[in-house]
């Protein structure tokens, strides 16, 4: 087996060009608004509490067997945004995919996505991805800051962000309308 060594190290990559369709990226909504609605939480919290301080969205899991071309493609692209960037070992589709709905003044502050108690790991989550579902004209404010206030990206639709999960993030307050979005993410073996 040869292993490539990275063209260039990068722990954020955004996608040249649209990764699905507009036609597509509607399939991907109405399978993510067919399954059950929860809003989400942060970490451990009692019964029937949400912290709202930290996080306001909507989200539902996309099962294997309702999408599967779009997990193929999308686990496809990873390896090869993996291979020619993070160089990160043994990759794969650990998760299932999030569905996310961000309605008017709702966010997603600072975060990583990866556990750094390593209590449930491995596979620890090394690479995450955000894709934009919604037309740019859907919605006002939202997008993706990475790193630290500035950094913003706001993929247009059907286009993606790869990141390492270790990247500090937020999810920007959408201010009118709703961004919908998938989110993804890919693990591996421990770091060493």
């Amino acid at each position: 087996m040869i292993i490539t060594e990275p063209k260039w190290k990068s722990y954020i990559v955004t996608t040249d060009g649209p990764i699905f369709t507009p036609e597509q990226c509607q399939d991907i909504i109405k399978i993510g608004r067919d399954q059950p609605k929860i809003q989400a939480q942060i970490g451990a919290s009692k019964e029937g509490e949400v912290d709202l301080k930290k996080r306001t969205s909507d989200i539902s899991w996309i099962p294997f067997d309702k999408a599967i071309p779009m997990y193929r493609d999308i686990e496809e692209l990873m390896l090869r945004t993996n291979n020619n960037h993070f160089g990160f070992q043994g990759m794969q589709l650990t998760e299932l995919a999030q569905y996310t709905e961000y309605q008017a003044d709702g966010f997603y502050d600072w975060h990583v996505d990866n556990d750094v108690t390593f209590e449930k790991q491995p596979p620890v989550r090394k690479i995450s991805m955000t894709l934009a579902l919604s037309p740019d004209d859907e919605y006002e404010g939202g997008g993706l800051e990475l790193m630290s206030e500035g950094k913003f990206i706001r993929p247009k639709q059907g286009h993606a962000v790869f990141f390492a999960s270790f990247c500090r993030h937020r999810a920007v307050q959408v201010t009118k309308g709703i961004r919908r979005s998938l989110v993804m993410w890919f693990g591996g073996p421990p770091f060493k």
